[in-house]
Order: structure tokens, then C-alpha cells, then sequence
């Protein structure tokens, strides 16, 4: 059984790399470990209890035309927990540039011990991108060029994305994969050249360490590639204190550089402050604080992001504290 396993996430690396893109990043979140369904399919129906995720990201505040970020997700088991639903909004604002995604996702899930506490998962979602262009917004020189000013205006885009998930009460890791077909429907010339929509890939790795009986650590990585700017790496690090408070930060930075990339892009990224508090056993209130540190003009800025989760209650879970992933 290991075996098959370990094929299959062969077989999803190795197709994840001959794709070759030349997009900006997605967006990104700070509390990514907290809104993974958005990274990763496959993790619909991880806490075996039906949740809400709701997320506002407000990057660079203060910087005319700075990204702003919402998102919503849901997520939930059936079928005595083997399978995984999810559903999700995204709406991204950036500048002149306006993308409202939505995705269902769907997960087989296949435990790998007795208990039902080791678990591998495979998910494929699928839903559509819309971009907007606001033609209004953007700086007086553009728009002397002709092939951004006779692009549409808003595209409707299919896409879908997959993934694999593992995780035990300890340990866990993903890879996965978006916006796998909607260049193939981006129809508009314009659109195409100035606001591509390219695959990106994802890979997650991350633990918890009992330190004490009050305090957990729990390291975590993200590693996203779009195959055309710098990689992007996260590597992070909470503390649980009385199964109640997270406190811990992150660093991010690129890696693996590309030779077309200018040399101040290629610094390190940000730092991150992070705090998560769950008020009772259904409500989690979080909050992240990003400060750039490359050394661009974007020092200036600060980064906030919030977000709130609300979990059901279920009978029926395995796991021993569903929340920590």
C-alpha cells in the first residue's frame, strides 16, 4: 500500500513540473494553514466537521491600487467521513485588475491505519475564474496601447485544480495544483499578454510537537511555484498554549530564482506576526501583520490580514483535536 502511495505522489509531481507558465502569483494568505482548503482540494473534509472560513487580506494598506483580498470557504464529510466536500469564493483586487473565483472541491479519502487517524486524500475541484478589467483605473500612458485598450473587459473562465493530502494526529503534507485550464480559454489577446492565468503548484509540510501538557509547537512549511517569478517559500512556526491561544510568526522569501528576474524581486520577502484565538470550541478568531523586507518601496506599507472560522460540531470525528491543521 505505501507503494501505491508513494507513486501517486510521483506521478502528481512530475506533472505538476512540465507545467510551464509565465503568470504573476496567485494570492496569498499569511494564515494559510488556517484556509488550506484554498490552497489544496484535498483537504475538504480534513477536520471531519463541517466549518466556515472566512478571510480578508488588505496587503501594502495605504498604496494606491494595493492588492484587497476576501474569501469565504466551507468544507464538511459525508459518507461516514470518506468523502470530503468543500466550496469556495475568492474575490482578489488589484489595481486596475478584478478576479472573482468559485470552486467546489471533492475528496476520497483513504485511511491507512485501524483508528482512522492516518489519512490520505485525493481532491479535484473545479469552478470558474472571472476577471475584471476597470479601463478607468488604469495610468493615462497605457492606455496609448492598443492591445490592452481593445482587450475584453471581463472574461468567464472554467478552471480546475488538484491535489493530494496526508495527515496523522502529528503530521501532515500536500501537494497540489490551480488554474490548470483556464489559459486555454482565455480568449482575449489582451487579457492574455497583460493578466495571464497560469498554473501554479503548492507543496505543504508541518507537525506538532508537544513541548509540554500546555504547550504544543507546530512548525509549518509552503512552498508555491508558478514556474515564472521567484518561487515563493514560507517557513513558519505556532505555539499552543492551553489549547486556546496561537502565537508565532513566519518568514517568507524566494528561492530558486529565475535568470529574468530583477535582482531586487529576488530578496527575501516578509516577515509575519501571527495570533489565533479560539474563543470556545466552535470559534476561532485570528489576525496576521506582514511587514516587506526587501527593501522596495513596499517597506512603506504594512500588511493585515483577519480572519474568523466557525466550526459544527460532529459526533463522529476521529480525530483528536481536529483544529490543529
Amino acid at each position: 500500500m505505501n507503494k501505491i502511495f508513494t507513486k501517486i505522489f510521483f506521478l502528481l509531481g512530475g506533472t505538476f513540473s512540465c507545467l510551464s507558465a509565465f503568470a504573476q502569483q496567485d494570492v496569498q494568505f499569511s494564515q494559510y494553514m488556517f484556509n488550506s482548503l484554498y490552497i489544496n482540494p484535498a483537504y475538504a473534509g480534513y477536520r471531519e466537521q463541517w466549518n466556515v472560513n472566512v478571510f480578508y487580506r488588505s496587503q501594502w494598506a495605504g498604496f494606491p491600487g494595493a492588492p484587497k483580498t476576501f474569501s469565504v470557504a466551507a468544507d464538511g464529510t459525508v459518507n461516514e467521513g470518506r468523502i470530503g466536500l468543500g466550496i469556495q469564493v475568492v474575490n482578489d483586487k488589484l489595481g486596475a485588475q478584478n478576479n472573482t473565483a468559485m470552486y467546489g472541491s471533492y475528496a476520497y479519502r483513504i485511511p491507512i491505519d485501524e483508528t482512522g487517524e492516518r489519512t490520505l486524500a485525493l481532491g479535484i475541484g473545479a469552478g470558474f475564474v472571472q476577471q475584471k478589467l476597470d479601463m478607468e483605473a488604469l495610468n493615462p500612458a497605457t492606455q496609448n496601447d492598443a492591445l490592452l485598450m481593445n482587450a475584453k473587459k471581463t472574461a468567464f473562465m472554467p478552471d480546475a485544480r488538484v491535489g493530494i493530502y496526508y495527515n496523522s494526529e502529528r503530521l501532515y503534507a500536500g501537494l497540489s495544483a490551480d488554474n490548470l485550464i483556464t489559459n486555454s480559454f482565455q480568449k482575449s489577446d489582451g487579457l492574455k499578454t497583460y493578466l495571464p492565468l497560469k498554473p501554479h503548484m503548492y507543496f505543504t509540510f508541518g507537525g506538532l510537537v508537544p513541548l509540554s501538557e500546555d504547550v504544543l509547537l507546530k512548525p509549518s512549511l509552503l512552498v508555491k511555484e508558478d514556474f515564472s517569478g521567484p518561487t515563493s517559500l514560507d517557513v513558519g512556526a505556532f505555539f499552543l498554549l492551553s489549547q486556546r491561544i496561537w502565537l508565532g510568526g513566519s518568514y517568507r522569501t524566494a528561492i530558486l530564482n529565475k535568470d529574468n528576474i530583477d535582482n531586487s524581486v529576488k530578496k527575501a520577502g516578509a516577515i509575519v506576526g501571527m495570533a489565533e484565538v479560539f474563543v470556545n470550541s466552535k470559534l476561532r478568531i485570528g489576525y496576521a501583520y506582514d511587514q516587506t523586507v526587501n527593501g522596495t518601496g513596499a517597506t512603506s506599507y504594512t500588511t493585515h490580514e483577519v480572519s474568523l472560522s466557525y466550526f459544527f460540531n460532529s459526533r463522529k470525528a476521529r480525530m483528536l483535536s481536529p483544529r490543529y491543521f
